[in-house]
């Protein structure tokens, strides 16, 4: 085993929806992050904005001059629909579910243009009146869409495990993979507050079992059976068995932080969150993998 952690932290732009992007890079950066999760929405690199290839190449070298890593995030919530949320998603059927691709698509050729190391994204609620065959059906048929333009631009694509979606565990991610014959760029987010929330496993069991399939991890604490996303050390996340399981893997992505609703006080939150993180791992013994 590595006698040196591999983790990388980072923070995630829908915890900094008070700040124009230029400053939440530079803010980061400032504080010593590694990377950021980048979610593109209205207020952060909207997609559907002209111009979007101009807008992503001055993005890009501003996070190479700031030496930041970055994946990117597609859970905006009103980003296609301004009065429902998340809506729609690849379970719905026609139009709709080709609204959510063609995002999607967009999403991929960021993050082939950034250098990504991941595009994350979910299958979305159950609609009403379709039953699990159909849904299937529909997830298999929006991921492989995805996947398509992904594999022409070799981007990854990390489907996250939501409490309350279709896709809700990581034995649900598996079966998708199984699904569509294990595709070697579709792979696994973890976010690990949701581990606590709605796996049902324990936290080092769940990572073991990702294990390389594991591109992308969000960071948050959370209690089980409810999905809040809690600043770190308010929960009941033990992060110094995720960390750890996390180094014993050897995940190289980022572990970036799931915050969205600090934004007003990003600032001192994604300091605080940050020595919260860097204390716990210098705290794991070294016959973990950390070392001095």
């Amino acid at each position: 085993m590595s006698t040196t952690s591999t983790l990388r932290f980072g923070y995630g732009t829908n915890g900094m929806h008070s700040h124009r992007l230029e400053d939440a890079l530079s803010l980061l950066a400032a504080l010593g992050y590694d990377g950021v999760a980048l979610t593109l929405d209205h207020l952060h690199l909207d997609p559907f904005r002209p111009n979007l290839a101009g807008r992503v190449a001055q993005v890009g070298r501003r996070l190479d001059e700031l030496g930041l890593s970055v994946v990117i995030e597609t859970g905006a919530r009103y980003i296609l629909d301004p009065l429902r949320k998340h809506y729609p998603t690849l379970l719905h059927a026609g139009t709709d579910a080709t609204r959510r691709v063609e995002y999607l698509h967009r999403a991929v050729e960021v993050a082939a243009d950034l250098g990504a190391e991941a595009v994350s994204f979910w299958s979305g609620t159950l609609p009403e009146g379709v039953d699990e065959d159909r849904a299937w059906g529909r997830l298999c048929d929006g991921v492989w869409r995805v996947l398509d333009l992904a594999q022409r631009r070799g981007v990854v694509c990390a489907v996250e495990p939501e409490p309350g979606h279709f896709v809700d565990t990581l034995d649900s991610v598996l079966e998708l993979r199984r699904r569509l014959d294990d595709p070697e760029l579709l792979r696994v987010t973890l976010d690990l507050g949701h581990v606590v929330c709605n796996e049902p496993r324990g936290m080092a069991e769940t990572i073991r079992r990702a294990g390389p399939l594991l591109a992308n991890v969000q960071v948050d604490d959370m209690v089980e059976g409810v999905h809040e996303h809690l600043e770190l050390g308010t929960g009941e996340v033990d992060f110094a068995e995720a960390l750890g399981a996390l180094v014993e893997i050897g995940y190289t992505g980022l572990a970036a932080l799931e915050l969205p609703r600090q934004s007003h006080a990003a600032p001192v939150v994604a300091e605080r969150s940050l020595t919260f993180l860097r204390d716990t791992l210098a705290a794991l013994p070294r016959s973990e993998g950390v070392g001095t």
